[in-house]
């Protein structure tokens, strides 16, 4: 019986990948890549020289077939995602499903992500909280929006650095917007950042930056919350 390997790999430091996860991807006979040249700098850095084939959003339906074929004929594979935790928020699901499906192990190889890194980060309480993952870019978001402004948990959401002005006006607009907030940004990196402050207060000071750069984590404090 084949396994499938889920590996977490660095959100931004190299120095978080762990031993077993190198011993991991050394030992497989395939790694699946959300992006082979992203994963590509990797592996060479950590002297991994294996066959990748690409598994990510627009080809993870089409690719299961070719995974699942390589775990048929008793090969190991290892899945790997640009940054963090494959299935998190990319692409994952699918294969680990499949392969259960199949008959075959699947064994995770954890190691850092964003979400409990920033929610930690963050000072807010994180003993519970929801992730949001990625909101809808436009149908069903601003109902959404308004759905989490009745939560009483910590509340998690992702963006892209470009769109994060916009995420802050609705957040304003749908929340209360003197609720506690966080903005993470380049985790783990030379240049990781933590605003804290209450919404207006992060809307503002990013309306008045020059340029916003790095994936962005958004942590929301649940209705009610003060200190």
């Amino acid at each position: 019986m084949s396994t499938l390997y889920i590996v977490a790999t660095p959100i931004g430091n190299l120095q978080d990948f762990s031993p077993r996860a190198v011993e991991v991807l050394k030992s497989v006979e395939y790694i699946a890549c959300e992006d082979t040249r992203t994963s590509g700098n990797l592996l060479q850095h950590f002297g991994i020289d294996k066959p990748t084939f690409s598994f990510h959003q627009h080809n993870e339906h089409r690719k299961v077939g070719h995974l699942m074929n390589i775990l048929d004929a008793n090969q190991d594979v290892a899945l790997i995602s640009d940054a963090g935790m494959p299935g998190i928020s990319d692409p994952g699901f699918l294969a680990t499903r499949a392969a259960k499906q199949g008959g075959h192990n699947v064994t995770v190889i954890p190691g850092p992500d964003a979400a409990t890194t920033a929610v930690v980060a963050s000072g807010l309480p994180c003993d519970r909280y929801i992730f949001e993952g990625f909101l809808p870019h436009k149908k069903g978001r601003q109902k959404r929006l308004k759905q989490l402004s009745e939560e009483e948990l910590t509340i998690i959401i992702y963006e892209s650095p470009n769109r994060l002005l916009k995420l802050l006006g609705e957040i304003e607009k749908h929340f209360e917007p003197e609720r506690l907030a966080a903005v993470a940004r380049e985790l783990t990196k030379k240049f990781e950042e933590v605003v804290r402050g209450t919404i207006a207060e992060l809307k503002t000071e990013f309306e008045n930056r020059d340029a916003i750069k790095g994936e962005v984590v958004v942590v929301i404090s649940g209705k009610g919350y003060s200190e």
